[in-house]
Parts: C-alpha cells; sequence; structure tokens
C-alpha cells in the first residue's frame, strides 16, 4: 500500500506540551472508532547520540546527533504510514529543525550547510508526507515527572515553543493551533472536529 493512502496528523509544539499523551489519546479515539490507525513514538527517545549527551553526560549537542535525529524522524513517520489509514505522528522533521538551529554553531560552515539542507528537506517533503499539524500551545512543568531526556533543554522550552511554530508554519503545511487549557478528552475532540471539517479522513 502506497504511504499516500495514509492522512498524517503530526501534534507538534515545544518540550512538556503535551504531546506525547495527545497522540496516544488520539490513536485511542480513532482505534475505537473502527479506524486503521497506528501513532509513532518520538524518535529522540531511541537516538543513542542524545542518550549519550543527556543520561550520561557526555559531550553536548553536535551535529551527529541532530542529523541523527532528523532521519530517523522522517523514516519513522515513512514506515509508520505504510498499511495505514490514519498515521498520528509525535511531531515532524521540523521539529528537529527547530532544535537543531537553536543548540548548532551556525556560524560553523559544515553546521550551517547541514542546516540549510534540512531547511529545504522540509520544505520539499513535509507537504507531500504530513496532511496536517495540530500545533499544542501548553507548556507544562518540565521539572516534573523525573523525565532525565527533557534536562538539557529545560532552559529553552520558551525559545523552542516560537522555533518550532516557525520551523512548522514555514514548511506550508496546513496548521491548526490548538486551544489552550482543554483537558486530554477535550483536546481529542477538537482536533477530530477539525480533521473531519478538513475532510481528511473518508466517511
Amino acid at each position: 500500500m502506497s504511504i499516500r493512502t495514509c492522512t498524517v496528523v503530526a501534534v507538534e509544539g515545544t518540550a512538556a506540551a503535551g504531546k506525547t499523551t495527545l497522540v496516544h489519546a488520539l490513536t485511542s479515539y480513532y482505534r475505537e472508532r473502527g479506524v486503521n490507525v497506528a501513532c509513532t513514538g518520538e524518535p529522540a527517545r531511541v537516538n543513542p547520540f542524545l542518550e549519550e549527551i543527556v543520561l550520561h553526560g557526555q559531550g553536548t549537542f553536535d551535529l551527529t546527533a541532530e542529523l541523527d535525529a532528523f532521519a530517523v524522524q522522517l523514516s519513522t513517520i515513512l514506515r509508520g504510514s505504510r498499511h495505514h489509514t490514519l498515521l498520528i505522528t509525535d511531531k515532524t522533521p521540523a521539529n528537529v529543525l527547530a532544535y537543531a538551529r537553536l543548540v548548532l554553531d551556525r556560524t560553523d560552515p559544515v553546521n550551517h550547510a547541514v542546516i540549510a539542507s534540512m531547511e529545504a528537506m522540509c520544505r520539499a517533503w513535509m507537504p507531500a508526507s504530513v496532511d496536517l499539524i495540530v500545533h499544542c500551545r501548553d507548556r507544562f512543568d518540565q521539572r516534573s515527572g523525573g523525565d532525565r531526556m527533557r534536562e538539557k533543554v529545560i532552559d529553552l522550552q520558551d525559545a523552542t515553543a516560537a522555533a518550532v511554530h516557525e520551523a512548522c508554519a514555514a514548511t506550508g503545511v496546513k496548521m491548526v493551533d490548538l486551544p489552550t487549557s482543554l483537558d486530554t478528552q477535550s483536546r481529542v475532540r477538537w482536533i477530530a472536529d477539525r480533521v473531519s471539517e478538513l475532510g481528511l479522513l473518508a466517511a
């Protein structure tokens, strides 16, 4: 089955915006309604380079870690789209691009060239592969829950909120801003209404 028979809805936003919880809640909602739906995990959590940096304190964010995260984000959506009617994704390649812009030294010519390539790839590929971006604007407390994967980016929450929105908007993919302060069920219903209004899923 071609991946273009699959509707792809991406959940985006800064760290601790409730993206992962929402991805799973949306997937459950559609599965209960008989839709052949799948969801992706967060690729950064299985990135061995980020694990070394964040969990083991070995070095700082570098081009290798960001490029691996970008590549895995691409392949995760490609592979997740196969054989499904709907795919709910935890972030997009534009999210990785936003972080790369913030954490890499863009005066380095190699970093600069790779970031430019990532920008071009997002503009070229995302409109052909992602049907809707749902941008989460809530910002929950990153320090709660003991999530060590957030320790190194804990001070970037505000900066990434703007950077992720900008990177996603630049792709040209249809994007909707999820209202703030909704509970999970209300978030799911709001998104399902937008998906229906846009005609993204066949009745």
